[in-house]
């Protein structure tokens, strides 16, 4: 018989011994409604692929943790449980292509950028890199690296390069690329030297491309430029033979309304300027010769008829 009690105590025997009926029987931590929360949105984000209610179960979750917060349920749990909303939130919002929601909706929860969780930070350049708008989380990542508790993390090493290879470069900023490297101890000499090689790679293809777009552009205004004077000539030439056939069938005066005209289209100057009036002068009498020789010439022509 008591062999049967010692044995029947043994599962209750822990830190202090065999449990006595005097002491109370400790219960298990209460289970938070945001982790119940949370499983139940990545159930539906990955089996059920219902990407609206796995975010609304997100959001509701993200509620709870606000309104019943546990006071012994330890803070990195906590943590851990906002940082996995985030992830299957991002999930859902890309699903949805939503994505350009998405750096806003962490936001309202973390409120400012050097709050946020390393993890949801990469997934944040991660996404916007990938859909071509790195822009969108260069403030952001700036600000985080800058915050000197988040210095001291073992990731930041990491996400300082990650920030380097999928937003500085993209975006051709080189000299704020090269000034974290340099200036950030969370650089191995390997990795610091590997990451500012790839800076000078960038350097050089920005150059070149500076220059080969310079190159191509001068062919180009030379040819047009060319154009254009090639054209002039041609263009007046028509003007003048055009002008020339109807001289004889208009008035004088019209005939050099006519010319006045055509010289403000060609030669662009100002008939009101003082410079202007020895030209006029010259053109009137130039003018008053074609139309004696002209009158001239028929005058001959009837006498020989």
């Amino acid at each position: 018989m008591k062999s049967d009690c010692s044995t029947s105590a043994a599962p209750f025997r822990g830190l202090g011994g065999p449990l006595r009926s005097s002491e109370p029987v400790r219960a298990a931590p209460a289970r938070s409604p945001a982790v119940d929360l949370l499983e139940e949105a990545a159930d539906l984000l990955v089996v059920h692929l219902d990407f609206r209610a796995a975010l609304e179960t997100c959001e509701r979750a993200w509620q709870s943790l606000a309104n019943h917060a546990l006071p012994e349920e330890p803070a990195g749990t906590s943590l851990e449980v906002k940082c996995s909303l985030c992830v299957v939130g991002i999930q859902a919002l890309a699903e949805m292509d939503r994505w350009q929601e998405v750096l806003s909706w962490v936001l309202q929860y973390y409120q400012v950028p050097e709050k946020l969780p390393p993890k949801v930070l990469e997934l944040c350049i991660l996404l916007y890199s990938k859909m071509q708008e790195p822009r969108a989380v260069l403030d952001v990542v700036g600000a985080w690296l800058q915050d000197p508790a988040n210095q001291d993390l073992p990731e930041y090493g990491a996400l300082a390069e990650f920030h380097v290879q999928r937003v500085l470069l993209p975006l051709g900023c080189l000299s704020e690329a090269e000034e974290l490297v340099v200036g950030s101890a969370a650089f191995g000499e390997e990795r610091r030297l590997d990451v500012l090689q790839a800076i000078h790679t960038a350097r050089q293809q920005q150059q070149q491309e500076h220059s080969g777009s310079e190159e191509a552009q001068k062919p180009n205004e030379e040819g047009s430029v060319s154009h254009k004077f090639l054209s002039l000539p041609m263009l007046v030439r028509q003007l003048w033979d055009s002008a020339v056939s109807h001289f004889f069938s208009l008035p004088f005066k019209k005939s050099l309304l006519a010319a006045l005209i055509l010289c403000l289209l060609v030669v662009r100057f100002d008939p009101a300027s003082p410079s202007s009036l020895p030209f006029l002068y010259k053109l009137a009498q130039l003018f008053r010769w074609i139309r004696k020789a002209a009158s001239s010439r028929l005058y001959q022509l009837r006498i020989r008829d």
